[in-house]
Order: structure tokens, then sequence, then C-alpha cells
């Protein structure tokens, strides 16, 4: 019993001598530090701890990144912690996205002074949808025809130079920017994530969608294709107002929570942060042919005479205005440009003349929608503009003999009467006066007035408001009497 009362005593004095070891173990090492406490990072930086160290994954350091972009819209507050952010946007909107010089001092000397080329990206979130984003792409093409995905709305940015759509990449924008100087670039999204559901049941039950931006430097070969940054959000697109409404239910359902479950959810914030993201696979960037410049207006860029790039040399054009069925599909494609038809000429670059000659009206409208499509079948077609009148006018013989009671050929004389056209337009007393005056070769204003002959012989006169009543292709015979207090003449219509 006395030996078992012992052995605690033996146990302290053997525990307090293993404390005072140690402790002269660690202010050892803070003296070797040259520090007078020690910490747990200069422990592990002792040679001791290589080894394991080495097999530790690397440490995640707040790294500063040389660009940062921020997109002016509100990220949704029934976002999960830990979960990345959403941001709701409306359809056509233009949205400002901030684009900021991050870099420390003497950070990428090589762009002082220098333009960056930054290339932005509306792509599919889900992985599933990103495999099949070319045929997801085709098929909006081909419900949309003539509209973008994304577009830049350059009266609103600021600091963009020479921003570029191309006209096969309908998601994709670029431009060069000085990182010196302050940029903001506005973009609009014309798609709503509903239209890649299988199922349409609102924006809410949409896909979702990222903005990606990757930026390059200018390399040796003149091309901007060194990749510095790239950086993405999640983003999902409604209807004009939806993003509204979408955030304003959001925000009433986290006000229902307890205090306990709104801590699982990341607050509102007014901005987006884009985080850093690895770049797009179809990078680094190699340009392609030059492509038109914007404006604010879909599917109008900054075009030349007839509707081709103005910076693209075009090759003689053929001398024929009217499509020919003997062209082949690259003289197609230079009367296309010419006929302002540049953004679908993508679309038929393999027609020759006579496929295109052989479209129907509903083919052309299903292919360039209705507003183009109409236009172009009228432009295959080689159609007129139909005059809103047309008159057929005869000045009356002077045998006072009616051509309109007479057959062409007369009592074996061979009389013969010749009728001229009138076509009118703005369906006025005056445009009448200047088509009688050219067909009569005087002057305008000596046409004094203008007289139809009414029942009984009365005579009254053409007003605007008479020849919007008069039927079409109505026939007419001239009669002519001089006005006695001038050289004028009153012309007579029976």
């Amino acid at each position: 019993m006395a030996w078992a009362l012992k052995l605690p005593l033996a146990d302290e004095v053997i525990e307090s001598g293993l404390v005072q070891d140690f402790d002269a173990s660690l202010s050892g090492i803070g003296q070797e530090l040259g520090a007078g406490a020690y910490s747990m990072s200069d422990v592990l930086a002792l040679p001791i701890f290589k080894q394991e160290e080495s097999s530790l994954p690397a440490e995640s350091t707040d790294k500063v990144l040389p660009f940062q972009y921020v997109l002016c819209a509100a990220t949704s507050p029934a976002v999960k912690l830990h979960d990345e952010t959403l941001t709701y946007l409306n359809q056509g909107q233009s949205y400002e996205i901030r684009m900021l010089d991050n870099r420390k001092l003497g950070e990428l000397p090589e762009i002082n002074g220098k333009l960056v080329k930054s290339i932005f990206r509306v792509v599919f979130h889900d992985r599933r949808l990103q495999y099949t984003e070319h045929q997801q792409l085709e098929g909006w093409r081909w419900n949309r025809p003539g509209d973008r995905i994304l577009d830049i709305d350059i009266p609103m940015s600021v600091g963009i130079i020479d921003p570029r759509a191309n006209p096969t990449q309908l998601n994709t924008v670029e431009f060069l920017w000085d990182p010196a100087k302050r940029t903001s670039v506005f973009i609009q999204v014309h798609c709503i994530s509903t239209e890649f559901t299988l199922r349409k049941h609102g924006g809410e039950k949409g896909v979702p969608f990222r903005v990606q931006i990757d930026t390059f430097r200018q390399g040796e070969g003149g091309d901007y294709s060194e990749h510095l940054h790239s950086a993405s959000c999640q983003i999902k697109v409604f209807k004009p107002k939806g993003a509204d409404r979408k955030q304003k239910t959001d925000r009433e359902k986290m006000e229902k929570r307890t205090a306990h479950e709104k801590e699982k959810y990341q607050p509102s914030y007014e901005t987006t942060i884009l985080t850093e993201c690895s770049p797009w696979p179809d990078v680094p960037y190699v340009p392609s042919a030059p492509s038109p410049g914007f404006n604010n207006s879909h599917g109008t860029f900054g075009l030349g005479d007839g509707g081709s790039p103005s910076h693209q040399t075009e090759p003689p054009p053929p001398l024929s205005d009217t499509l020919l069925p003997t062209w082949t599909p690259a003289e197609a494609q230079q009367w296309l440009h010419r006929q302002r038809f540049g953004p679908f000429a993508r679309l038929f670059r393999n027609f020759s003349g006579a496929d295109l000659l052989k479209l129907s009206r509903d083919d052309v409208i299903q292919i360039c929608g209705p507003a183009d499509g109409i236009r172009l079948f009228n432009a295959l077609k080689g159609r007129q503009v139909r005059p809103r009148l047309t008159l057929y006018v005869c000045q009356e013989s002077g045998q006072g003999r009616d051509p309109r009671t007479e057959p062409e050929e007369g009592d074996g004389a061979g009389t013969f009467f010749v009728y001229h056209a009138l076509y009118l337009e703005e369906l006025t007393a005056a445009e009448l006066s200047e088509k009688l005056a050219h067909l009569f070769r005087v002057s305008a204003h000596q046409i004094q007035q203008i007289h139809k002959q009414g029942p009984t012989g009365i005579h009254v006169l053409v007003s605007d408001e008479m020849l919007q009543n008069l039927p079409d292709e109505s026939c007419f015979l001239l009669d002519t009497l001089k006005a006695e207090s001038s050289d004028s003449y009153h012309v007579i219509l029976k």
C-alpha cells in the first residue's frame, strides 16, 4: 500500500522533468530564430519538417490578380455559403462591367503603356450543355436569325478600342483597352435561360450561364496570343423585369427564414466580382478574319457601301446588280453584301445564284426572319416597289373623238391612240402637276389648276383627297385650256 502511494510522487517528478526539458528546448528554438517567442510556422520551417511539408498540399495564399472585373449587378441572397455567387440579369438590358488594373508596383511591366485584348463570352455553366454547345447555339441561331447572344452597348461604354463581333460567334465579343485608363464596358445578353431547357417552366427553372473574360497581351508576332488573366461568374437571364422580380422573391424568402437558417446563406452584394478561372479551351486566341465593328443596333455593324465590312477588301463585283442564276457562290456572296445582307452571308456561303433563286418566300423568312426575309425575297425576285396609284392619260384629239369608245383602227384611216402612264406615290395634286408638266415638257408652275370632269360636264378641282379616292389604273383624256392672264394652263381630266 505504501508502494502504491509513492508511485504518483515518482510520476510527478518524471513529468516535471519532462516539462522543464521541453520548455528548455522551445526556448532554445526561440533564441535560435532570434525571436522572443516561437510560432508554429517557425517550427514547421525547420529542416526536420521539410520532408513532411513537401507531401502536404500547397498553402492557399491570397494571390493578387493582375486584373479585376466587377459586374454591376446584385448577387442573389438565396445562395448557400461556399457556393458560387449567382446573379440575375434582364434580357437585352445594358449592364456595366468595370475593368480594373489590380497590378502591384513593378508587376507585368511589359504591358505598361500598351493595350491588352479582352474577349467576353456567354457560355453554359452546366457541363452537359458545354459538350453540345455548338449544336445548342446553331439551334438558337435558326430560331432567332439575325440576332446575337452577346452585344456591347457602344454609346455607354468607356475606354474600349476597336470593339468587334465575329458574325460566326454569336456569344463572343472582343475589344482592346488600356489598363492605365478607366475602362467600363456595358454588355447586353439577348438569350434567356429557358431557351435552352427541354421543358419551359419559367425563368427560375432556366439553365445558368457564365460570363467569362479572357485577357491577352500582344506577342512578338503582333497578335494578342499571350494569356494574362481569366475570370468568370454565374448568371441567369430572364425576360425584361424578370430578374428584378426574381431578386425580390429570393429576398422575401430569406426574410422569412430564422436567424439560424440565414447563417447558412451568403448575403446579397451590390456588385458581382468575377472569380479567377482557367482560360476558355479555344485560347490562346488566334485572330480570325477581320470582323465588322459594332453599333448599338442588332444585326447592324459599322459597314461600308453595300453592307460589306468597311476594312475588308472585296473582289471586283459582277457587272449586273440583279442576281443571275449563272453566278458562282463567291459572286452570290458579293451580291448579298451589296444588298445589305452581310449578317446572313455565312448562312448562304455555299449557295450559287441558281440556289438562291430557287428559295421560296417561306424559306427565306424562316432563315432570315420576317423583316429581312421579305426584303431578301423581293431582292431575289427583282421586285420593284409598286406605285400607290397608276393613271393612264391620253391627249384629246382635235376632232373630239374619244379613243376609249373607238377601236384602235378607225374607219380605215389607221387612227392609233397612245396612252401614257403616270405613277403616283404621294397622292397629292402637286405631285400630279409635276408628272403632267414632265409629260407636256413644261415647267410645273405653268400648270395653274387641274380639274376633273364630273356629272353633267361640271369641272371639279382635283385635290389630294380626290386622288386618294381614285381607283387604280383609271383612264383619262387630257384637255388643256390656256389661261387668259398668264402663260399658264388649266388641265381637264375627262
